[in-house]
């Protein structure tokens, strides 16, 4: 086989049974952090952003 061939195989993808095993994973290694929700000083900032006019949309 030569070597581009080998690369596009194993640049190809992952079956379904191995990209399921790896969602699980990341689900069980991020969950805590999603239930965090966002940070206080994170959301008052969003709310000043959309509070801001946007720059030269005054036109």
């Amino acid at each position: 086989m030569q070597p581009d061939t080998m690369n596009q195989k194993n640049a190809s993808g992952l079956n379904r049974e191995i990209q399921a095993k790896i969602g699980q994973q990341l689900r069980a290694i991020y969950d805590d952090v999603v239930q965090e929700g966002v940070p206080d000083r994170f959301a008052d900032l969003l709310k000043q952003l959309d509070k801001t006019p946007a720059e030269g949309k005054s036109e």
